[in-house]
């Protein structure tokens, strides 16, 4: 199940825009999409993983990990913005950690055990960025450096951040903001000649110079090709070179050999194909590559090593060996100059014996473990990995089965132990594995021993602990977004008067500018003690210009106005120009809130005639308004009022059902049982004893005449009323 990690380039300078139209980081976004297009024509494609990693600081560059769906990655990658600096080196730590993780959890790299290809989780990390120069918060770097210290458990077991199944691959965008001349060859894409070239030739892979359009399309189908099942080993010749072979396909004396001239072929860093079963699509193997050490039972840690195997070669000729039913390893080794020189010999009988230095009991010794061998056709060249030392295995095992018929003797089991001892005890299980298939289960003993200490296994069951608490820790982290920072903090050590509240302001300018002498002693250059650089209203847009150059061309002559006034004023209570034009500035949903704005608005004065009824607003939202000071209208106080408040005394109508049938009808438009009393507003003139009632006129029975109670009406002050209509026609049928 091969793993796909796309790393973005997300620092400022993917903003810039390209002959197309469009940013670095709107190329970046459709590259991907392309690529995973591409990627779906593939049958094998479905089981592909995809992760997202920004150069965010860690643990927010991390946008989609082992648990977020697809889904999450297409959300994630359309969302990407570019801000920030090219911190190219540890955001590559970054997703070379977010790898192996897992491969922790799950002891895949099989530590002091032998190196299965078979045991690998294929990634390939495609990195999209515009080549820049790297920059941090110390500076800008020439180089790319990876951080060592990090805080993965078990990083210090390899002495590189990236494991032999991880290959990088970078697409450095180079595409021009104006458009040239279509000049393009169509021939292989050229490397970039920035720092990621280098990491990306280390672990296998290449960096792409992408120049136009035409060029990332061609740089994509390239990439969908890499996507392959293998580990990269890193093969390197031992010993002098084969004789020259000449056209006949013959030795040819007369030509020398170069032993002495590095050739590329000597050493050269490529990938192995781990083809998986057809049947399960799980590889299938049985031997290891040997570790470059003896493991030692009395050792209490295991040397660090490195991420690609270093295997080498012999280029003496030697016959290939197999016997009946011994199971055997082969794997195609990717085109390179190492497979062309021996496909260039066209032997395909010839075989060269490989080995790992170190790997033997005594600390120089070495034995083979398989040989290269170019295929009967003569289109690749196959490594053939066999049981350690197979050239002394494989006649024992001969005899065993033809000429002691699985009975052998004193003589034979002497020969086989002084093998097993020689052989690395990490060979010993899949040893027996491949003798049980042959049909000797019983040669070697079950009381196997790994040749680990027991503190090595203790601490690599830990490290398998810690490995699942950090990635679990890792999983949750994901997706978090990063803090946002409010303000500057201006540091001073300073509690000293501002130069900008001096009163001899003026003059310390004109000495700035030159106009006068400056007076350096008068000068506090150490101010602004505690100031920080902050919107008071966090809903406001600032429409201040940080920057000169967002300053549209039309608002320069304003902005300099501004910025006079504002230079130029005595008082520092705000901006002028700049905060006049932020008040204005209130979000829709706080527009209707009148009452919060009239709590800030210093209280008025007393009114002259404290008896004059007060005559509220009714501006703002009227559910938030005070009800019991609603202006009213006058003609419905006039009838309802005082009956109200005599009625209301009354034993028979204290249940609420009375006075919500009181309510539902005016007692105007029902025939009244007893004489109404009608009052009114006009001030009255009688004695003062009466007090409490002021103002309320003297009840007028109805049996007088009606004309008395017209001018009454007329007295009342306000508009014609549907209310005033009722209360007329009722009088005035009450007058017949």
């Amino acid at each position: 199940m091969p793993i796909l990690l796309f790393l973005i380039d997300t620092s400022a300078s993917m903003n810039q825009r390209t002959y197309l139209g469009t940013t670095f980081l709107d190329i970046a976004k459709g590259a991907v999409e392309i690529f995973m297009k591409l990627r779906a024509r593939d049958p094998a494609s479905r089981g592909d993983r995809y992760m997202l990693v920004t150069f965010d600081d860690p643990p927010y560059g991390v946008k989609a990990g082992w648990k977020e769906n697809h889904a999450t990655f297409m959300s994630e990658l359309k969302n990407l913005q570019a801000s920030g600096m090219t911190t190219l080196g540890h955001a590559l730590r970054a997703a070379f950690d977010l790898l192996n993780l897992n491969r922790l959890v799950s002891g895949i790299d099989n530590y002091g055990q032998g190196r299965n290809p078979f045991f690998l989780e294929p990634s390939v990390i495609i990195t999209i960025t515009d080549g820049n120069k790297l920059t941090h918060t110390s500076g800008v770097a020439e180089e790319l450096h990876l951080p060592l210290n990090s805080p993965l458990p078990g990083s210090e077991l390899t002495k590189e951040p990236f494991r032999w199944d991880q290959r990088l691959f970078a697409l450095v965008l180079r595409l021009p903001g104006v458009s040239v001349p279509d000049g393009e060859h169509l021939g292989s894409v050229p490397t970039d000649e920035s720092a990621i070239t280098q990491m990306c030739e280390v672990t296998g892979g290449r960096s792409y110079c992408v120049r136009t359009q035409r060029m990332l399309n061609q740089c994509l189908e390239s990439l969908v090709q890499k996507v392959l099942s293998g580990v990269v080993i890193h093969f390197e010749k031992s010993g002098p070179d084969p004789p020259v072979i000449g056209e006949d396909g013959l030795v040819d004396p007369a030509r020398p050999l170069s032993s002495f001239s590095p050739q590329p072929w000597h050493s050269c860093h490529k990938l192995i194909y781990v083809r998986p079963n057809p049947k399960t699509g799980v590889p299938v193997g049985h031997w290891p590559i040997p570790e470059s050490f003896w493991p030692d039972q009395n050792s209490p840690t295991l040397p660090p090593r490195s991420a690609h195997p270093l295997v080498r070669f012999s280029c003496i000729d030697c016959e290939p060996m197999v016997i009946d039913k011994l199971p055997f390893d082969k794997y195609e080794l990717e085109p390179s100059p190492l497979t062309q020189f021996i496909l260039e010999r066209k032997s395909p009988h010839m075989c060269w014996q490989v080995f790992v230095n170190c790997s033997g009991k005594h600390s120089d010794s070495a034995h083979p473990f398989g040989y290269l061998k170019a295929s009967t056709t003569l289109t690749c060249v196959n490594l053939f990995v066999m049981p350690y030392n197979y050239p002394v295995l494989l006649p024992l095992l001969d005899d065993l089965f033809k000429v002691h018929k699985l009975k052998p003797n004193l003589k034979w089991r002497q020969a086989f132990e002084m093998y097993m001892k020689s052989m690395p005890p990490y060979f010993l299980l899949p040893l027996k594995k491949a003798l049980r298939m042959m049909g000797a289960p019983n040669l070697i003993s079950d009381n196997m021993d790994c040749g680990l200490s027991y503190s090595v296994i203790s601490y690599l069951k830990k490290l398998s602990q810690q490995a699942k608490i950090e990635s679990d820790r890792l999983i949750v982290s994901v997706g978090k977004k990063p803090p946002q920072e409010m303000g500057i903090k201006v540091k001073n050590h300073s509690s000293a008067l501002s130069l900008a509240h001096r009163r001899d302001f003026k003059q310390l300018l004109q000495g700035i500018t030159g106009e006068v002498p400056l007076r350096l002693i008068d000068m506090n250059f150490k101010e602004f003690a505690g100031f920080q650089i902050a919107l008071l209203n966090k809903d406001l847009k600032p429409q201040a210009y940080r920057n000169a150059y967002d300053i549209p061309r039309r608002n320069l002559l304003d902005q300099v106005t501004r910025m006079r006034s504002n230079l130029l004023r005595t008082t520092q209570k705000l901006i002028r120009g700049q905060d006049d034009d932020s008040l204005h500035s209130i979000p829709v949903g706080q527009m209707g809130n009148y009452q919060e704005y009239l709590k800030m608005m210093p209280s008025p004065l007393r009114e002259i005639d404290p008896d004059q009824p007060k005559r509220l607003h009714t501006f703002g939202n009227p559910f938030k308004q005070d009800k019991k000071g609603m202006m009213i209208d006058e003609a419905d106080e006039f009838v309802t009022g005082p009956q109200n408040k005599k009625r209301g005394n009354t034993g028979d109508l204290n249940s609420g059902t009375a006075l919500k049938r009181r309510r539902s009808m005016s007692p105007l438009l029902r025939r009244p049982q007893t004489p109404p009393i009608i009052t009114n507003h006009v001030l009255s003139k009688g004695p003062t004893g009466t007090q409490g009632q002021q103002g309320i006129i003297k009840p007028i029975p109805l049996h007088k005449d009606y004309e008395t109670i017209f001018r009454l009406l007329e007295e009342v002050k306000g508009p014609v009323t549907v209310q005033r209509y009722f209360i007329h026609h009722a009088i005035k049928e009450a007058a017949r």
